[in-house]
């Protein structure tokens, strides 16, 4: 079984940065108070841009990272729950806006905070069969429009951008990969099309819950199919940048070693379905992600969903 091979990566961010004290003047909270109960600092917000705009940016950089052109991609994909428009698709702006052929298979997916990795295994099954053999798959959000921003519980978490990544399938590498779903409409919700506004509403106790049950378990068997006894035989796990305290419950659990959890949700907070692909371009941007190391993701999020890969860089 073949593996998809990541050839590149790019992240595109909102031009304004939003910091905790910005939003102290409008909400009753403070810096301390946020930082102390998830780690954020700041985040960045939409002004002009739009989700198609941050989702341009980034897959523009990841092609011309991977040497490619638009004409190289048979597969465009779009983990978001916060698309510009319910109809066209996110994917299918930007098969117009890329110049992509008009063959390139184009869709969004709605897993939430997992929907990149939903994507990137949906990716890869599709170039099985695809028109020509790269695919992009990104996450991208502006959850700005869609949060309360009079309710301090929620306005703090969240931030908008977009990151992206141009894959391939590899016969010589392996992966391997968990995905689930609980159909749960109270923990997570954003209120759809109606009278009342879209805002989203959370039950804090239960996402914690819930996130930190399946990442400890998404992790561990992921190391089983790889037949590794611990994280600590891992080069780096990138979770999906919900939370410090999940992270950091999850790491001390695992007895996991300093700095093996990748964390910058204090720059960007929450961004759902594009925390993921924006960590990967800043640790590649870094040179903390190498070719050949062994990395571990895990998203989970509204749905409820989860997903995991573990592969070779």
């Amino acid at each position: 079984m073949s593996a998809p091979r990541i050839v590149a990566v790019g992240r595109c961010m909102p031009e304004r940065v939003v910091t905790n004290e910005d939003l102290s003047r409008t909400v009753d909270t403070s810096d301390q108070w946020v930082y102390s109960r998830t780690g954020i600092h700041s985040r960045h917000f939409c002004t002009t841009e739009t989700g198609l705009d941050l989702a341009a940016g980034a897959a523009r950089l990841a092609l011309e990272r991977a040497g490619l052109t638009p004409a190289d991609i048979g597969v465009c994909l779009a983990g978001t729950f916060t698309p510009d428009h319910a109809s066209p698709s996110t994917a299918c702006l930007l098969q117009r806006e890329l110049g992509l052929l008009e063959d390139t298979v184009c869709f969004d997916i709605n897993a939430a905070c997992a929907g990149f990795l939903y994507g990137l295994q949906t990716a890869h099954a599709l170039l099985d069969t695809a028109p020509r053999p790269y695919a992009l798959v990104l996450g991208v959000e502006v959850i700005s429009r869609v949060m309360d921003h009079t309710d301090r519980n929620t306005c703090v978490l969240f931030g908008d951008g977009a990151g992206a990544a141009v894959l391939c399938r590899d016969e010589a590498r392996t992966w391997h990969t968990v995905c689930g779903s609980r159909g749960d409409p109270d923990s997570i919700r954003v209120q759809g099309p109606g009278p009342v506004p879209s805002a989203i509403h959370m039950d804090g106790k239960a996402v914690f819950r819930f996130a930190v049950e399946v990442v400890d378990r998404s992790i561990r068997q992921l190391l089983e199919a790889e037949g590794l006894e611990t994280v600590n035989d891992l080069d780096l796990i990138v979770c999906h940048q919900a939370n410090a305290r999940i992270i950091d419950h999850v790491a001390k659990k695992c007895k996991a070693r300093e700095g093996l959890f990748y964390k910058n949700m204090d720059r960007y907070g929450n961004t759902s379905a594009a925390s993921i692909p924006i960590a990967l371009d800043e640790l590649v941007q870094k040179g903390l992600l190498r070719p050949g190391m062994r990395v571990l993701m895990v998203g989970f999020g509204g749905g409820l969903t989860w997903a995991g890969a573990l592969l070779s860089w």
